[in-house]
């Protein structure tokens, strides 16, 4: 589904490129870590596969197809077929949970009553079917995190990306988090997490990848 082609990424003015030369494959279907230091640039790989940032050499292939030669007006097309999930969650706090997991489907055509029925549905999933009308500030940490996940795969995305999900939880929150994304990788997404928390990776041990000042080790 992803392939790594030789990709090099610099930012203007930065002394050392944030990624040298990568290479790697993740097949359709897999789940994969990507660890590293802080500053190893897992942010930027992800930012690279969702279109947010563009490689500065080399080419990223996502179901057969350069990404890195999209135009502007494609890249929404990419975007529809990828979820994203954030350590910061970045729900909107005036509307209610259900609206939140319910905006991607309106955004893109979706009529509202069955955006907000599939989004229900979604939130049943993740276990917050009863807190459906409560704004995110009204959830624990470990919620709004299930909120943004449900968010995330409320379109139904062959590829879901998730940055550091589990930064501001405690290990138990953090072990139930990612069941979700093995549960969700058992339905057929092809998932791919930024962590750093090593001993979770090691209690649910998957395909590994690892950054070290900007390269694959």
């Amino acid at each position: 589904m992803i392939h790594f082609q030789n990709v090099s990424k610099a930012y203007l003015g930065s002394k050392q490129p944030a990624l040298q030369g990568l290479n790697f494959h993740l097949p359709v279907g897999s789940m994969t870590y990507l660890t590293g230091h802080s500053g190893a640039g897992k942010s930027t790989l992800l930012k690279l596969i969702m279109g947010m940032e563009r490689a500065n050499g080399g080419q990223i292939w996502f179901n057969g197809h350069d990404i890195t030669r999209l135009s502007a007006y494609e890249l929404p097309f990419l975007r529809r077929q990828i979820g994203m999930v954030h350590q910061d969650y970045r729900l909107l706090p005036d509307r209610s949970i259900v609206d939140n997991v319910a905006l991607p489907l309106i955004i893109a055509g979706m009529h509202p009553k069955t955006a907000r029925e599939r989004a229900l549905a979604m939130l049943d999933v993740v276990g917050l079917y009863n807190r459906a009308a409560h704004q995110p500030l009204h959830l624990s940490g470990g919620e709004q995190q299930r909120v943004d996940i449900a968010r995330a795969v409320i379109h139904k995305p062959q590829l879901l990306l998730a940055d550091e999900p589990t930064g501001n939880l405690d290990n138990a929150l953090s072990f139930d988090i990612f069941s979700l994304f093995e549960e969700f990788n058992r339905m057929g997404m092809t998932v791919l997490i930024a962590t750093h928390n090593i001993g979770l990776i090691q209690q649910k041990p998957k395909p590994c990848l690892v950054l070290e000042q900007g390269y694959l080790r």
